[in-house]
C-alpha cells in the first residue's frame, strides 16, 4: 500500500489504521515515511475505552435484527443504520453491558440449541461482536471518492461501512484468503472451546461476505485465490487480478560458477514460525553432511518473535552450522541480493511472496514450498512460457529442500537458466509501475478522480 501511495501523488489518501486497544509504542509507531499525498493518518483502536457510558433505546424490529446480527445472519444494508445509531445503540461499553444486550444474548443461545456453558457462549458473541460495532462508530467524519482496504476481515467490514454511509465505491484487496486464514488459525488454536470453533469460523466468512457485498471491485492478487474468492462467496464479475509488482533496476549480469565453487544461499525472511526457520536450517545441516560448499544467510529482523529468533539460534548452534550460517539481521537487502547465487523461502503459508518478486528481479532462481503462488511464480501460470525459475518442494520437507540445493550446487549452469527465467518473468508480469497503473485507472473508473 506504501508503493501504491508513493506512486499516484495526484491522489489524496487519507490512511486508516486499525490497532488492538492494547497496542504497544512500538506498534503504534510509524514503519514508513509517510509520502506528501497523505493527508492524515487516522488509528483506530479495537475495543477502545469510552469517557461515557450510553444504554441502547431500541425498537423490537431493531432487537430483531440485532438477533440476526449476531447470529451472523444479517445483512448490511439491515444492520449499518442501527449499528451506526448511538441514539439507537448507545455506546459499544454501554449496550454490552445492558439488559438489552443479555437478553439477545439469551434468544441467541437458545435458538442455536446448546447445551454449552452459557457464560462461555456470553463471552464469545461480545468478543465477536464489540470490536465492530466500535469500529462502526468511529469518528470518522472525512468525506472520500472511494475507499479501499487492504484485506476483509475488521478493515473490510469498515471500509463496506464507509462506502454504505457515504455511497461510495469500495475496493478490497486481499493479499491472502483472510476468513480462510483465520480458520486455520481457529482450528488449530487452544483458547477456542472445541463446540465454538465452528462458530468462530462462520464468523469470519460472516465478516469476509460483508465487504463482498458492498465492494465495487474484489482483488486478487493470483488466479487460484480468486477461485478461492468466489468459492467463499464473492461475485465472479466483481473479482480481478492485479498481482504484485518491483521495481528493476538494472539488466543483471549472469555468469556461470564452477562446480564445487562456494554456494552463497539467502534467505529473505522474518523470522518468525510461519516462515520455519527450523526447517531451513535442518537443511543446511543435511547439505553439511554431504559436504556441499555453500553458505547461507538468513536476512531479517530477529525482533518481531524474539523467542522464535532465538530457538533458531540455539538451533544452529546444536547443529554446528555457525560457519555456515549467518543471521544478518536487518539490512538493505538490495545490496545483498546481487551477491546471493540461489534463494530459499521455506514458508508454511503465503500469498504472493514479495521475496520471490524481489529476487527474480536481479536474477536469482528460488526454491520455495508449494504454498501460496509459489508454484505459479516459480514453475509459471497460465500463458506463462518462460520457463522454470527455481524448484518446488512440499513445506516441512528439509530433505527435498537439501536435495534442491544440491543439484544447483551439481549443476551451476541451471543457476544462470533458472535465473534468467525469473527475471524475464518478472519484467513482463510484475513490474510496478505496470501494477501501479492498474490500480490508477481502476482508482479513476471507480472515483471518478
Amino acid at each position: 500500500m506504501h508503493s501504491l501511495i508513493k506512486e499516484n501523488p495526484s491522489i489524496t489518501f487519507t490512511v486508516i489504521a486499525i490497532l488492538p486497544a492494547s497496542a504497544s509504542e512500538k506498534d503504534k509507531a510509524f514503519k514508513y515515511a509517510l509520502p506528501n499525498n497523505v493527508k492524515e493518518v487516522q488509528t483506530l483502536f479495537l475495543g477502545s475505552p469510552e469517557e461515557k457510558l450510553v444504554e441502547p433505546v431500541m425498537n423490537q424490529e431493531q432487537f430483531e435484527l440485532l438477533e440476526k446480527f449476531f447470529l451472523s445472519r444479517a445483512s448490511m444494508d439491515q444492520i449499518f443504520p442501527i449499528l451506526s445509531n448511538k441514539k439507537v445503540m448507545g455506546s459499544p461499553s454501554g449496550f454490552f453491558n445492558s439488559r438489552v444486550f443479555w437478553e439477545i444474548v439469551q434468544n441467541c443461545y437458545e435458538k442455536e440449541g446448546l447445551h454449552s456453558s452459557f457464560i462461555d457462549y456470553f463471552w464469545m458473541i461480545r468478543n465477536k461482536y464489540e470490536p465492530i460495532i466500535s469500529l462502526i462508530q468511529s469518528p470518522i467524519k472525512d468525506k472520500f471518492n472511494l475507499v479501499h482496504s487492504a484485506s476483509t476481515g475488521y478493515a473490510g467490514v469498515l471500509g463496506a461501512f464507509l462506502s454504505y454511509q457515504q455511497d461510495i465505491p469500495y475496493l478490497v484487496t486481499e493479499h491472502g484468503i483472510y476468513s480462510r486464514e483465520r480458520e486455520e488459525e481457529i482450528l488449530q488454536s487452544t483458547w477456542v472451546p472445541a463446540v465454538y470453533k465452528s462458530r468462530w469460523i462462520n464468523y469470519f466468512h460472516y465478516l469476509s461476505n460483508i465487504a463482498y457485498s458492498q465492494a465495487s471491485k474484489i482483488i486478487s492478487l493470483f488466479d487460484r485465490n480468486a477461485t478461492i474468492q468466489e468459492r467463499v462467496g464473492a461475485s465472479k464479475e466483481k473479482i480481478m487480478v492485479i498481482g504484485n509488482g518491483v521495481n528493476i533496476a538494472s539488466t543483471p549480469k549472469f555468469e556461470v560458477k564452477k562446480v564445487g565453487e562456494k554456494l552463497h544461499i539467502g534467505a529473505i525472511v522474518r523470522i518468525v514460525p510461519i516462515k520455519d526457520i527450523l526447517t531451513m536450517l535442518q537443511a543446511a545441516h543435511l547439505l553439511k553432511e554431504k559436504r556441499v560448499n555453500f553458505h547461507l544467510y538468513i536476512f531479517g529482523p530477529v525482533d518481531e518473535d524474539p523467542s522464535y529468533a532465538e530457538e533458531c539460534q540455539v538451533s544452529c548452534r546444536e547443529l554446528n552450522l555457525t560457519e555456515h550460517v549467518t543471521f544478518t539481521g536487518k539490512i538493505n537487502v538490495a545490496d545483498w541480493i546481487p551477491k546471493m547465487d540461489l534463494f530459499l523461502l521455506t514458508s508454511i503459508s503465503e500469498g504472493q511472496p514479495m521475496a520471490i518478486l524481489e529476487g527474480f528481479s536481479y536474477g536469482k532462481p528460488f526454491v520455495a514450498t508449494n504454498v501460496g503462488n509459489c508454484r505459479g511464480l516459480v514453475e509459471g501460470e497460465g500463458d506463462d512460457s518462460y520457463g522454470k525459475a527455481g524448484e518446488i518442494v512440499p513445506p516441512v520437507n528439509a530433505g527435498q529442500l537439501a536435495e534442491k540445493i544440491t543439484q544447483y550446487a551439481n549443476n551451476p549452469q541451471m543457476l544462470v537458466e533458472h535465473g534468467m527465467n525469473g527475471f524475464k518473468r518478472v519484467k513482463a508480469k510484475h513490474l510496478l509501475e505496470d501494477i501501479i497503473h492498474q490500480y490508477a485507472n481502476l482508482y479513476k473508473q471507480l472515483g471518478g478522480k
